[in-house]
């Protein structure tokens, strides 16, 4: 078989496009946060991970505008060699303090991060454990390392043990989870799961791309269950909360040092532009000055997650304000967010693989910036469509 055949027949997508259904790739005109353009209409966005709304916000803009006049639009190199900035160094610094570490290490993206780390840690004969639903980066991680990769099931502790109990007992083993959930916004279950671990020698590693900026006063999953002391090793991206672009690792200053000199994925990859560097900078510092838009996501996510169970809307079990919509079928789904999108309103239509068969879902999430009006506005769009498609 020619190897692109498998190209010319892949027609899922295409039958998506035909017939007006499909979600991705939307080319937008504008956004300021809670709204977006999309060929002159004005679209109410539920589908971002700027969950604190600084992509806008003065200080981070005057930051990046700042960094590139004095530093220019990129640093053509790897962080290993001529690629790292003063400014790199002062947020290492600022982020380990933030989530509570001794060191911190940047990278150019949150994926790279996973990728790097886990496959520099994890050698032949050790073991990396993985809940079912961890983010596709993490499970990329796994792949690349030359470890044996245990999956248990979502958020269940007694399997996890159960699979930690016939590991060997001398061999290295590294659990890696998703703080927060990108998908249906649950929280991992960090204080079953680290007497667990502490039990078999298991090693932890949180993923908080989603949880920074929303969790534990904005500092994070383990922050939010007071065992920061208990975690080994916190990975994050800038690409949500941090309004930027990047990703880090903080932990102790030995495991960041061997990670700065062994991660593939940051040695051979150029480092993020100063502009990127300043503004995800400037993001920590209004966390630390504005703790109410922390406290208003948070809020917001628990006013609509009421709301959508009183309209009848299957949410699963959201802890935040990342909130699924879960519809189980991948046609109604994109059928759903469709009437939505023509409605007015943005929010990412979840298939298969990044969800299970029979959990395909609308993923909507929020913003400290969204307003009540606009919440409101997204409640009354949403009854209309899910009583129109008998989905409550």
């Amino acid at each position: 078989m020619d190897l692109f055949e498998k190209c010319s027949k892949y027609s899922t997508a295409r039958e998506a496009q035909k017939i007006g259904l499909y979600p991705y790739f939307i080319p937008l005109a504008e956004s300021e946060g809670p709204v977006a353009e999309y060929r002159g209409n004005n679209l109410i966005m539920c589908g971002s991970n700027n969950y604190l709304g600084l992509t806008t916000h003065p200080e981070v803009q005057e930051a990046a505008r700042q960094a590139i006049t004095r530093y220019g639009s990129s640093c053509t190199g790897s962080r290993f060699l001529n690629g790292t900035l003063e400014l790199h160094e002062k947020l290492e610094a600022e982020l380990a303090d933030w989530v509570q570490k001794d060191c911190a290490l940047v990278f150019s993206t949150g994926m790279q991060v996973n990728l790097g780390t886990i496959s520099a840690l994890v050698g032949r004969k050790e073991y990396i454990i993985l809940d079912r639903e961890d983010h596709a980066s993490i499970v990329d991680g796994a792949r690349l390392s030359y470890g044996d990769m245990i999956r248990y099931r979502h958020n269940d502790v007694a399997d996890l043990e159960g699979k930690l109990s016939r590991l060997p007992a001398d061999a290295g083993k590294l659990l890696v989870v998703d703080g927060l959930y990108s998908m249906e916004g649950d929280i991992a279950p960090l204080p079953e799961i680290v007497p667990v671990c502490n039990k078999y020698g298991v090693r932890i590693m949180i993923d908080d791309a989603h949880a920074v900026g929303v969790l534990g006063g904005g500092r994070g999953t383990a922050a939010h269950f007071g065992l920061a002391d208990e975690i080994d090793l916190i990975m994050g991206t800038f690409s949500k909360s941090f309004a930027s672009i990047g990703g880090y690792l903080a932990g102790d200053e030995d495991i960041i040092h061997y990670v700065k000199h062994h991660a593939r994925s940051l040695i051979f990859s150029a480092s993020i532009p100063a502009p990127n560097a300043a503004a995800a900078l400037a993001a920590i510092n209004i966390m630390r000055q504005e703790p109410e838009r922390i406290e208003r996501v948070n809020q917001i996510g628990q006013t609509m997650r009421r709301e959508y169970k009183k309209l009848g809307f299957d949410i699963g079990n959201s802890e935040s304000p990342i909130i699924p919509i879960i519809i189980g079928d991948y046609w109604l789904t994109l059928k759903t967010w469709r009437m939505l999108f023509d409605n007015g309103l943005f929010v990412n239509a979840i298939v298969v693989p990044a969800t299970p068969p029979g959990r395909q879902l609308l993923r909507t999430s929020y913003m400290a910036t969204h307003t009540d009006e606009q919440l409101d506005q997204v409640l009354t769009i949403f009854e209309k469509v899910g009583k129109k498609l008998g989905l409550i």
